[in-house]
């Protein structure tokens, strides 16, 4: 059955347009904006992206993002028109104090140039117009975000599919999900479990949930090969024995974006749980030099990068089955 992503807009509304412009074809603004599930790694305020549903130009999503000083999530319907370069939204259900979102997203071509122009509409609910002033400053600072992200990659001399990557890579680790979740989820005990992790400090609110997710805060410090520490911020959200979703907001020198997710299947034996490695992770074309070595290419950086973080991931993940099985001997 087809997404259907338009409906009547009610009739009193407030809107706003956000522009930005850069110079480059349109179809490549375009093309960020439609895989919603880059979204992390492109955008500051973005903390999850996913898919749930999708029928040829339209789809359901779910995000979690920063507003103001919340960590909020919501679903949205969108229709995508790639012959007009135009992409219309509108969220399912918006929380307090909204009654109505909607917006688009629209890319104008010309002589080499393209604005982009980032559209809401949106209602607020009776009772609720001492919001107004705090939700329009907070879609106008992430809108504003949005839009000049999407002009920055946009706009670089190395597109977006040069420096974007994912690795992707499949574990076995010994013991069930719940117990391989559970020394994930406690990251406040990796510097006594895990070696290459020099501190870690881990905040956490444990009396709300963001969509089924809690919500932790790290700020780690972590032992390279070489012996120096390097430090990372991260926001997780860790829905409870099925997967963790992480996104870095202070990356690893050479990056411009990094996120990821732990993902967890009990293994067919029963005794074992099988956990999917994913990172989505952007580069930094002017830092190849100075962290990948002299003369370094793209392809070359985008393999030692891949490198790097799969290596932190197989690391943690051999630290804990080596955990696990110690606990099980016990």
């Amino acid at each position: 059955m087809p997404i259907e992503s338009t409906t009547t807009t009610p009739v009193a509304t407030t809107a706003a347009e956000h522009t930005a412009r850069y110079a480059g074809p349109a179809r490549r603004g375009y093309g960020l904006i439609a895989d919603v599930t880059r979204w992390p790694v492109l955008f500051p305020p973005c903390l999850a992206a996913e898919v749930l549903e999708s029928d040829r130009d339209s789809e359901r999503i779910r995000l979690w993002a920063v507003a103001g000083s919340e960590i909020r999530t919501w679903t949205s319907l969108r229709k995508l028109d790639e012959e007009r370069l135009r992409i219309d939204f509108r969220q399912e259900a918006p929380g307090p104090p909204l009654e109505w979102m909607s917006g688009h997203w629209r890319f104008d071509e010309r002589d080499g140039r393209t604005e982009l122009v980032l559209g809401h509409e949106w209602i607020l609910e009776p009772g609720a117009e001492s919001a107004r002033t705090t939700v329009a400053e907070a879609l106008g600072r992430n809108s504003e975000a949005e839009v000049a992200a999407v002009a920055r990659w946009a706009g670089r001399d190395a597109g977006p599919e040069e420096l974007l990557f994912t690795v992707r890579d499949e574990y076995v680790v010994p013991g069930p999900p719940a117990a391989v979740y559970d020394f994930l989820y406690r990251a406040d005990l990796w510097p006594q479990r895990v070696p290459h992790v020099a501190e870690l400090d881990l905040q956490e609110d444990e009396t709300a949930l963001v969509g089924g997710a809690r919500v932790q805060t790290l700020d780690m410090r972590t032992r390279a090969a070489d012996g120096s520490v390097h430090g990372t911020q991260s926001v997780r959200l860790c829905f409870p024995g099925e997967r963790l979703v992480y996104k870095q907001t202070t990356v690893p020198r050479g990056l411009l974006g990094h996120s990821g997710a732990w993902l967890l299947v009990e293994a067919e034996s029963g005794d074992a749980t099988r956990v999917v490695s994913v990172h989505q992770a952007a580069l930094d074309p002017d830092a190849l030099d100075t962290v990948f070595g002299t003369g370094t290419t793209l392809a070359g950086a985008r393999d030692r990068a891949a490198a790097l973080l799969a290596g932190n991931s197989r690391r943690t993940l051999e630290s804990c089955g080596t955990y696990l099985t110690a606990e099980a001997r016990r």
